[in-house]
């Protein structure tokens, strides 16, 4: 996401892309290839697994949202998680 606002200006997020060292509250980017192949989204780790991990899509709408998703650099989450 660099370079894709002004010259110069950077991601205004900050993500952990490495799976090993996921923790709670980490920012992590998810995708939901299912309904939108590779578009990147933004969620909170809510809880880290041992093969998966619980996110929050930060919906101000449906604050108590939670979705499982893989454990990987950029977690997948199911169609039916994430659109349900």
């Amino acid at each position: 996401m660099q370079n894709m606002g002004n010259v110069g200006e950077s991601c205004p997020f900050s993500f952990n892309f490495d799976h090993t060292t996921f923790k709670v509250g980490d920012l992590v980017s998810y995708r939901i290839p299912e309904a939108f192949g590779d578009m990147p989204f933004v969620g909170t780790l809510l809880e880290v697994l041992e093969d998966s991990v619980v996110i929050s899509p930060n919906d101000p709408g449906d604050p108590d949202r939670r979705m499982k998703g893989t454990r990987e650099s950029r977690p997948i989450v199911s169609k039916a998680q994430a659109l349900d």
